[in-house]
């Protein structure tokens, strides 16, 4: 049996391990990648509804966490879609709940989630692999990295319409989606040492994997650098988190955690925005009586708990820093990118948010960090405009030729 294939993988300890191919070993060839992606994210983002593509995309996760119990199951969050990985006995009721979640994206916001299923035999197949490593979040929660082309492969397969009868999943029945844990109460952060730079990382194509690897680690090492430390360029800081009094920021929860119909929705709204009003209550008499709260410590909590780098065929990572260290990895990034080592994307939010998926209060949780203003949906963007500049100059040297 496969079933607890993560659980036992060799966890990494420090980010920088994700560079090493020794820490991966390959998804079960019985097992099945889901990949989600909201369709027509970047128009979304650009309306203003960052807080609800980032949103939907945490709920596929929490979904697919609630069916999954006490097995653990690879995933890995993008901003807008998310991609997870399960055993055989999970792929029915996995694709079930993603389902459902797809129907109430498309109920409470008007937005299509795309979800398909790969088999991990289609990928390696068409030539690629699913690389898996286990990084260490925190004591209770361990972070999936992937490697060897596999998920980017299941991630554009989904986007092929040639291929959407064999992959896609249908929407289902909104009402079964259980999003037990999702929540969104954070006010919008200020970095917590200066701009977010968020950036996406992708080394080139054409590079082996040993390459690509050496490609991740010196730019890695780079960051490392420029800024000083992990805990030099955190986005977080504890004393920047505020639970949210502002009644427009709890909503989005509401609409997709509060039931069917509107009344049932404005109760659990009233509910979790109630709970707000408390804890900041609660915070101002402790600051008053001088004593050390446990909102801090909760707080500091989450921070560790931040899912602010991640490594999925990709380097993303949300980078809090001043604007001259951010221009002079910019234009590192840019001599590499010249050099055909790499290609980005990137982008400066002003301010972060947080989605968090909360199964224990000071135990079992992850938050998922992205730039306010739809941070990793605006670098993929860049990133594309890029590679698209690649392939028109590939295309006008073809002709001349």
């Amino acid at each position: 049996m496969t079933i607890d294939f993560f659980a036992r993988l060799p966890t990494m300890s420090r980010f920088g391990e994700i560079a090493d191919l020794k820490a991966y070993q390959p998804l079960p060839a019985d097992w099945t990648v889901f990949t989600c992606d909201v369709r027509g994210s970047t128009r979304a983002v650009a309306e203003g509804r960052y807080k609800e593509v980032n949103m939907i995309g945490a709920a596929t996760i929490t979904a697919a966490l609630n069916v999954a119990g006490e097995i653990e199951v690879p995933f890995v969050f993008g901003g807008d879609g998310a991609s997870i990985a399960v055993p055989p006995i999970l792929v029915e009721t996995t694709a079930q709940a993603l389902s459902a979640v797809s129907a109430l994206s498309q109920q409470a916001f008007n937005l299509e989630l795309r979800v398909g299923a790969v088999p991990v035999t289609a990928i390696t197949n068409a030539g690629y692999q699913v690389l898996v490593g286990r990084l260490a979040l925190t004591q209770h929660v361990a972070q999936a990295v992937f490697s060897g082309g596999g998920i980017s492969y299941a991630e554009q397969l989904i986007k092929d319409e040639a291929c959407a009868e064999e992959c896609l999943i249908q929407p289902g029945d909104a009402d079964a989606a259980n999003l037990s844990g999702l929540e969104c109460r954070w006010d919008t952060i200020p970095p917590a040492h200066g701009a977010a730079l968020c950036l996406i990382v992708r080394a080139n194509l054409r590079l082996d994997p040993t390459s690509s690897m050496t490609v991740y680690r010196s730019i890695i090492e780079a960051i490392e650098q420029l800024y000083g430390g992990d805990q030099a360029y955190h986005p977080l800081h504890y004393t920047m988190m505020q639970a949210s009094a502002r009644p427009g920021a709890l909503w989005s929860e509401a609409r997709l955690r509060g039931g069917d119909g509107r009344l049932a929705q404005l109760r659990y709204w009233a509910q979790i925005y109630g709970m707000n009003l408390g804890v900041r209550g609660y915070r101002w008499l402790q600051r008053l009586r001088g004593e050390d709260p446990w909102w801090d410590r909760y707080r500091q909590h989450v921070t560790t708990a931040a899912d602010y780098r991640k490594y999925d065929d990709a380097l993303r990572m949300i980078i809090s820093g001043p604007d001259e260290r951010h221009d002079q990895l910019l234009e590192l990034l840019h001599s590499r990118f010249s050099a055909g080592d790499l290609v980005f994307g990137a982008h400066r939010s002003p301010e972060v948010m947080l989605t968090c998926l909360v199964f224990e209060r000071m135990g079992r949780q992850i938050h998922f960090v992205d730039g306010a203003d739809g941070g990793f949906t605006l670098a993929a963007r860049d990133l594309k405009q890029r590679l698209r500049a690649i392939n028109q100059s590939a295309e006008l040297i073809n002709n001349q030729g």
